[in-house]
């Protein structure tokens, strides 16, 4: 499974997990990423999305469940998620929330983090707060280092500012886990319980 999870792409797991929702071409997976501004997390290209779906297809997390065509409009293929495609969504979540190295990645895992129990999510969010505190620590250490020496501030700069974003960070870390380990966010399927909104979206991005 961990050779499986390197080769996936943001975008592929973005892709497993809308199909997670249920079966869907191509063009209604662009329709909804871009009308969930899911394109804040990633550049959403066409081809980029339908190369991607070939690369799940091939590595069997998704099949063909039909193809159909309406009107003059080009053929539609629909895709269905497997039972490992499910399992690679939960699997790599769970392997990049708590990673503090690849922040692209870590966004995409929040993102998706909606996919595990909400137990799972807290406690692989304070393992990320743990080493963010770690981080924070030896930044701290190298700019008491730093000025102890009398490097001029200008060289310090990028330390500076790394300290203040880990500071701040640990600070909405902290608000987050309050607020999940106190129920006060609707986890999994409680989280939706505005399903006529959801189901004119999903109507929508089919037209």
């Amino acid at each position: 499974m961990r050779d499986l999870l390197d080769r996936l792409t943001p975008m592929g797991v973005m892709v497993l997990a809308l199909l997670r929702e249920g079966d869907m071409h191509p063009y209604e997976m662009a329709r909804l990423m871009r009308a969930r501004r899911d394109d804040r997390l990633l550049t959403i290209t066409n081809g980029t999305l339908y190369h991607t779906v070939a690369r799940l297809q091939k590595l069997a997390l998704i099949d063909e469940v039909g193809t159909d065509r309406d009107g003059n409009r080009p053929e539609r293929t629909t895709y269905t998620l497997t039972e490992s495609g499910r399992d690679a969504v939960r699997d790599w979540v769970e392997r990049e929330l708590p990673r503090t190295d690849r922040p692209t990645e870590f966004r995409i895992a929040l993102a998706e983090s909606h996919n595990l129990e909400l137990s799972d999510v807290i406690g692989l969010l304070h393992a990320r707060r743990s080493a963010l505190t770690a981080d924070h620590e030896m930044h701290l250490a190298d700019l008491h280092k730093t000025s102890a020496r009398g490097v001029p501030e200008q060289f310090l700069l990028e330390i500076q500012r790394q300290e203040t974003l880990l500071e701040a960070e640990i600070g909405w870390m902290d608000s987050l886990l309050t607020r999940l380990e106190a129920g006060a966010i609707p986890w999994g399927a409680a989280g939706f319980d505005d399903s006529d909104r959801y189901l004119a979206q999903r109507k929508a991005a089919q037209q």
